[in-house]
Order: C-alpha cells, then sequence, then structure tokens
C-alpha cells in the first residue's frame, strides 16, 4: 500500500520550467527572479515591502535587528512555537520572555503576556517587542496584540510561517453571515468573497495597507514586520527560504543591506552591465540572500497559493466530516472571524477516552505507512529554556496540559480522498476501537 507521508510539496511543471530556464539563463543566486519574487509575493500579501530571504528564521533575525534589539531586552515570544522564534532573540543577548497560549487555538494569549510582562518590569527588564506566532494558519488575536503594543511601546514582529494566506476580520467579532463567507464545511472556516461554496477568492483590495473591503484584514496588516517561511512543508515553497514583509520604509531599507553583508542597496546588480563594481559596506550584516533558482520556485508557487488554500481547505472539512463522532479525539477549531490557512491539521487525543497513548498511536500509524507530526513541545520544556531560565513544565499550564495529546495528521494539497479517508479509518480504529 502506498505510503501518505506527512507532507508532499506540490511543485508542477510552471515551477521546473522556470528553475530549468533560470539555470540556462546563467544568473543563479540573488538577481531579477527574486526581485520579481519580492513584488509578487508583497502584492499577494499586500504589503509595501518584501525582502527575500533564505529561511524564515533569517527573516526574524533581521526584523529583530532592524527595530534594534539590544542585549538583556525582553521579547515576548510564545512557548508554544518552533525553536526559531525564540532563538533569534538570544542571538542579540536579548531575552525571549517567553508567554503561555490559548485553550482553543494555541495562539499567544495576550492577557498572560501582560502578566509577564509586569514581572519583568517590576524585576527592572525593558520588554521591547512581542513576536506572535499564528499557530498551524489561523491568525491570533492580532487586535489584542496591537493594543498590548501600544500601551508598553513594544514592536510587533508576526511569525507568519504558516500563513499564506491568512485573513481576519477587523473587529474580532463578526459573524460569517453577510460577509460573503461559508463556514459550513470546514467548522468555522471562513471562505472569503463570492460566497460560493466550491471556491475561494480573496477580495480585492482597496488599499495597499493590508485592509480588504468589509473589513478583512491580509496577516501581517497589523505588525510592523511580518515574516514567511517557504521550506519544503510550508503552504508554498522554495524548498528553503522566507520573507520579510514591512510597510517601512525604514526598516526595509535596514533588512535588505543587513541580508547581504551590509553592502549597499542593490549589491546584486555589481555584476550586471547596470551596476558598478564599487559598493561599501555601512553595517556588518548577514549571508541571507535567496537565490534566483530558489525564487523560481517562488514565483509560481505564489501565483497558485489560492488553489493550493482551496485544495487544502476541501481536505479539512473532509477531515472535519470523517472525524466529527470520533469522541476520543478533539479537532482543531476555526473562528468565524478567521481565514485558516490549514497548514497543519492538529488532533488532540482524550486521555480519558482514547484506548491508546500518543506515542503509541504515532508509531502503529507509521508501521501503515501514515506519517504524522507533533507541533510542538513548548519551548519551556526544552533544555535549553529550562536550564537557563529555570522554567518548570508548570510555569505554562495551559500550553503544558496541551502538549500531551497533541498529533499533526498529514494535510497537503496533492493528498486526495482517497488518502484522508484512510488516515481517518485508521485513526478510528486505534484510537477508538471501530
Amino acid at each position: 500500500m502506498q505510503r501518505i507521508p506527512f507532507y508532499r510539496p506540490s511543485v508542477g511543471q510552471d515551477e521546473i520550467d522556470e528553475v530549468v530556464a533560470t539555470l540556462k539563463g546563467g544568473w543563479l543566486t540573488t538577481g531579477p527572479k527574486t526581485k520579481q519574487f519580492e513584488s509578487e509575493f508583497g502584492a499577494y500579501i499586500r504589503q509595501r515591502h518584501s525582502v527575500a530571504v533564505n529561511s524564515c528564521t533569517a527573516a526574524l533575525h533581521l526584523a529583530l535587528e532592524a527595530i534594534g534589539v539590544q542585549r538583556d531586552e525582553g521579547v515576548l515570544v510564545p512557548t508554544m512555537t518552533f525553536a526559531a522564534t525564540a532563538e533569534v532573540v538570544r542571538y542579540f543577548g536579548a531575552r525571549p520572555v517567553l508567554v503561555d497560549c490559548r485553550q482553543d487555538d494555541f495562539n499567544l494569549d495576550v492577557a498572560d503576556a501582560e502578566r509577564r510582562i509586569a514581572v519583568e518590569h517590576a524585576a527592572g527588564r525593558r520588554v521591547v517587542a512581542i513576536m506572535p506566532v499564528h499557530y498551524g494558519g489561523q491568525i491570533g488575536d492580532v487586535d489584542g496584540v496591537r493594543r498590548l503594543a501600544t500601551r508598553h511601546g513594544l514592536k510587533v514582529i508576526e511569525d507568519a510561517a504558516h500563513c499564506c494566506p491568512a485573513y481576519c476580520w477587523d473587529d474580532g467579532m463578526a459573524s460569517a453571515e453577510g460577509l460573503g463567507i461559508d463556514n459550513s464545511s470546514v467548522g468555522a472556516t471562513a471562505r472569503v468573497g463570492t460566497g460560493r461554496t466550491d471556491s475561494f477568492a480573496p477580495p480585492p483590495a482597496e488599499s495597499g495597507d493590508g485592509v480588504r473591503p468589509g473589513g478583512w484584514r491580509s496577516v501581517g496588516a497589523d505588525a510592523d514586520i511580518s515574516c514567511y517561511s517557504f521550506y519544503a512543508n510550508k503552504t508554498i515553497t522554495t524548498g528553503e527560504g522566507g520573507m520579510a514583509c514591512t510597510n517601512h520604509d525604514a526598516y526595509a531599507d535596514r533588512m535588505r543591506i543587513m541580508s547581504l553583508h551590509g553592502i549597499s542597496r542593490d549589491a546584486w546588480k555589481r555584476f550586471t552591465a547596470e551596476g558598478s563594481w564599487y559598493y561599501e559596506i555601512i553595517a556588518p550584516g548577514f549571508k541571507y540572500n535567496l537565490t534566483d533558482i530558489a525564487s523560481a520556485i517562488g514565483i509560481h508557487q505564489v501565483r497558485k497559493a489560492d488553489r493550493l488554500h482551496r485544495m487544502r481547505m476541501a481536505l479539512a472539512a473532509q477531515y472535519q466530516a470523517r472525524l466529527a463522532d470520533l469522541e476520543e479525539i478533539l479537532l482543531p477549531t476555526a473562528r468565524p472571524d478567521r481565514v485558516h490557512s490549514w497548514h497543519l491539521f492538529p488532533i488532540r487525543l482524550r486521555p480519558e477516552k482514547a484506548r491508546i497513548e500518543r506515542v503509541e498511536l504515532i508509531a502503529e500509524l507509521q508501521r501503515r505507512g501514515i506519517g504524522t507530526s507533533v507541533h510542538w513541545l513548548p519551548l519551556h520544556m526544552h533544555p535549553y529554556y529550562r536550564e537557563t531560565y529555570g522554567y518548570k513544565p508548570e510555569d505554562y499550564p495551559i500550553a503544558a496540559g496541551l502538549y500531551p495529546g497533541l498529533v499533526t495528521l498529514p494535510l497537503y494539497p496533492d493528498m486526495g480522498e482517497d488518502a484522508v479517508d484512510r488516515v481517518c479509518s485508521n485513526l478510528k480504529e486505534l484510537v477508538g476501537g471501530g
């Protein structure tokens, strides 16, 4: 029986042809293809500036450097995230101030962030920024984050590695009715635009600031800088890669310069007919540039982003329908004021009902040719953060309580309905005995 991997990228002939053309064209590193990819991705996300880099980690690092984070300053980071979100804070000798998550969507809890700021201030420590992560592809409490940031003078850097596309309603209170949204197919997953149930079509933007008609905002609209991942298992891919997006000219200029050794602007052009051999180093920068080979893939991936999203939404809807009656697990929820990217489909085992433990479940699914993953062991439970900051699991009770039951099921655009049915049948048999 054919194996169902945890993820398989959806790369087609368009990407292959573009890469071949790039190879034949003779310009392989950062160049015109990368500039084109930046332009098309920025237009899609509705941000004025996009800086292509070789990973989302690089984008996050450049974002912190651009806002001027200094040694010993605090940056609020959710404990429920991947290593990169906090490790880039440590690159500066700064302090990641970990924050618990919300029970319903696993996103950063703004109320807990407020408490953590109070503790830091009481200890005489500054907090200068907050880095919310949109878990699994559903935008978190960006309105709450922005209010918190305004009260405390924080910069906002969104880790949007899971989001492309993703949207939120402007006040966080709207219902789906009357907004051209159909939520019936994936719990409360929003479909924006025409109101049709067979397709997803984001409405046209009315301005370049991420705001869409009817109050819908694209991911990143509320951030000083938003950062995206194009790793192989993300919603769109370049194999490895990332993007830092902003509407702030100064941040964009700084990140662009620092992404390539601190060389003065448009350094890549020095090897072209329109460039100059002369350049100046204006800061000790990094080697974070994205190649034209990778960008050749990205150009077509961003053009397919809506279609790939429709395919993920349909598969998520199938999961929801097939597993709705399985009382041994809890399914992911999508809010009616959000358009979910469905990068991940995480379920939670209910230990009081499930007839199998998580370790056994993952191993047995693997034996049956079904790949899974876990997102994530909370940061405060990793050895580095335990030993460096003295964290205990109970310091972040929501994240620590969620972790033991988390299992992420395979979800990728080319997966197909038969594969989803196979995953669900095996899951029901193992978890519920039927």
